[in-house]
């Protein structure tokens, strides 16, 4: 009589693999979802940045030291180029979403503004602006900000409402 040899792996052994690889998942979905938080509010504070530099080209070199009065003015190029002040992903629309962030600006049309290289019709453009970064998901708590001064604030509430087009908000703190 001949013993058979029992090769593979029992059901019990498959169930407890798949409980082990349960409880390391369920143990590193809180910290892959921080990681994710805080990548997003990197790229907010980077799309910010990217206004922000956007603004003072624009304002040299286009505006007659006016700025922008949305993104998509910004992301509209100079002629004689194909490049616009402000990457597409940016200036693609007035409010756009990218990682996870609302990102938006607007500024105040001003009368004395002379007509711009790209467009801007005499009196649109601004003598300052406001942009902010708000997350799109409702349980983020990094709100970001800045405006003509080319300062970045930081906040745990939305800081849209009450950033000013130039100098300190009434809430919020400067990020270093």
């Amino acid at each position: 009589m001949s013993i058979r040899k029992a090769d593979g792996f029992a059901l019990i052994d498959v169930l407890f693999v798949c409980g082990v690889i349960g409880i390391l998942v369920s143990i590193a979905m809180p910290s892959l979802f921080t990681a994710k938080q805080q990548a997003g509010a990197a790229s907010a504070i980077g799309s910010l940045r990217a206004v922000n530099s956007a603004q003072l080209t624009y304002a040299l070199t286009c505006g007659a030291g006016f700025y922008a009065n949305d993104l998509t003015r910004l992301g509209t190029p100079p002629p004689a180029s194909t490049e616009p002040f402000i990457g597409r992903g940016l200036g693609s629309a007035s409010t756009v979403t990218k990682a996870g962030y609302i990102i938006q600006m607007s500024a105040s049309p001003y009368v004395g503004s002379p007509a711009s290289c790209n467009g801007a019709a005499a009196g649109d453009d601004s003598q300052g602006f406001k942009a902010a970064a708000d997350p799109a998901l409702p349980n983020a708590s990094r709100f970001f900000a800045t405006n003509a001064n080319n300062t970045l604030w930081e906040d745990s509430v939305t800081m849209w409402p009450v950033i000013p087009e130039m100098g300190d908000p009434a809430a919020g703190h400067v990020l270093q």
